[in-house]
């Protein structure tokens, strides 16, 4: 069925406002209900892809392969790459991406919002129970933590991530990165994949308007 224009409207703002020079990387997380909240605010800050990374074999990998229901509709709009081998996606994410920055507490770690997100960076987080891996911190271009006055100094995985990534929005906005001309030869092809998507959903019956 051909799409409405009202269809390819919104195809086209979303793809305008996509940050392809920002993403997540996730070790080891055991919460399914955990990755399905960071793939919905990765798409409401316009991140186009997140990368999975599963060394852990207590982990079932059907955990990251999240289905469109559990994530709200936003995993069908999300690139999401997995990984069984750390040193192979560290190489993945550093062909892309010039920074990875992590949650990680430690002497030398910086406030989340002295951090520079409006360049390109990847934002890594560790699992629900030890945070990042020894063998990822070694990967790692700086360490950030997220400033907390509560008794309780932690917070959820998905609800780091939101935060960090909300961060990244505000300065992104601030340097007018959103709808800019930026990459404009991989929105093409990021709206050509929608493109593609929307008529495969048509042929299933599964396209919500």
């Amino acid at each position: 069925m051909p799409i409405t224009e009202k269809r390819l409207a919104r195809f086209k703002e979303v793809v305008s406002n996509r940050q392809m020079d920002l993403t997540v990387v996730l070790e080891n997380i055991h919460d399914p209900h955990n990755i399905a909240a960071v793939i919905r605010t990765c798409d409401a800050v316009g991140v186009t892809e997140i990368y999975g990374i599963v060394t852990d074999d207590q982990i079932d990998i059907k955990n990251y392969r999240i289905g469109k229901r559990a994530s709200s509709g936003a995993r069908k709009w999300i690139d999401f790459r997995i990984f069984t081998n750390l040193e192979i996606a560290i190489a993945a994410i550093r062909s892309k991406y010039t920074v990875i920055l992590g949650t990680h507490l430690s002497e030398s770690a910086a406030s989340l919002y002295d951090l520079e997100l409006s360049d390109s960076v990847a934002l890594m987080f560790g699992n629900e129970h030890d945070g990042l891996s020894e063998e990822a911190l070694k990967h790692l271009d700086g360490n950030f933590i997220i400033p907390q006055f509560g008794m309780v100094q932690s917070l959820n995985i998905s609800v780091a991530c939101a935060v960090s990534l909300y961060e990244a929005c505000r300065q992104r906005i601030s340097k007018g990165k959103y709808s800019s001309s930026s990459f404009e030869q991989e929105k093409k092809e990021l709206l050509n994949n929608y493109l593609s998507k929307h008529e495969e959903g048509y042929l299933r019956g599964r396209v919500e308007e």
